[in-house]
């Protein structure tokens, strides 16, 4: 099972970008797929979350300007983020939950300049 990330990059404060994160390798679709961020010095901390039936959740720096959304393939998850901001310069991560076991991707650099 491979997770790969695409998108992301350097962006103006009040700008938007979108990442995107694609599951293959496997004929079971992923039960819960979620976005990640680490800054420099940082722990890695949780962004947003979906499930198969579509159910989102936000981490409170995100609730309000970052959405998640799954295609109808259910192993294309995406985060749109909009009004960004210089502390959401990090790396972003996606992890998908494969039959029980968390597969990660190896990340895409966001960068929000002032």
């Amino acid at each position: 099972v491979q997770v790969v990330e695409s998108g992301g990059g350097l962006v103006q404060a009040g700008g938007s970008l979108r990442l995107t994160c694609v599951v293959s390798g496997t004929i079971v679709s992923p039960t819960a797929m979620a976005w990640y961020r680490q800054a420099p010095g940082e722990q890695r901390q949780w962004v947003a979350g979906i499930i198969p039936n579509g159910i989102t959740k936000y981490a409170d720096s995100a609730q309000g300007r970052f959405s998640i959304s799954r295609a109808r393939a259910q192993n294309t998850v995406y985060l749109q983020m909009n009004n960004m901001k210089p502390e959401d310069t990090a790396v972003y991560s996606c992890k998908a939950v494969v039959r029980a076991v968390d597969v990660w991707g190896q990340g895409r650099q966001v960068t929000v300049s002032a």
